[in-house]
């Protein structure tokens, strides 16, 4: 794998400060599968895991994708529904164990 990250620095110059590796080259490949579009489970069975748990966590692990997703959200009109209550400071709350 360090001949193949060699070559590809030399178009991406970036590479050569990182740490290549296949599990690299399997997670990026599933986190750009999972930003495509591509359904969790199928990248799931892609990668051979037997868990959905285990694929899991590229969605878990991605932010640009859950940032996409919260800007979807619009909650401009929306109140809040939680009570509001007063909670015993932390130092309050440790010094009462």
């Amino acid at each position: 794998m360090t001949h193949y990250a060699e070559l590809a620095s030399k178009t991406v110059p970036s590479i050569e400060t990182k740490r290549v590796s296949p599990h690299t080259i399997r997670h990026t490949t599933a986190v750009h599968l999972l930003r495509a579009g591509v359904d969790i489970n199928t990248i799931r069975a892609w990668l051979g895991h037997v868990s959905l748990d285990t694929t899991h966590i590229y969605a878990e692990v991605d932010m640009e994708m859950k940032a996409k997703a919260l800007a979807r959200v619009d909650i401009s009109d929306q109140q809040a529904t939680v009570p509001q209550r007063s909670l015993p400071s932390l130092m309050a709350f440790l010094k009462a164990l």
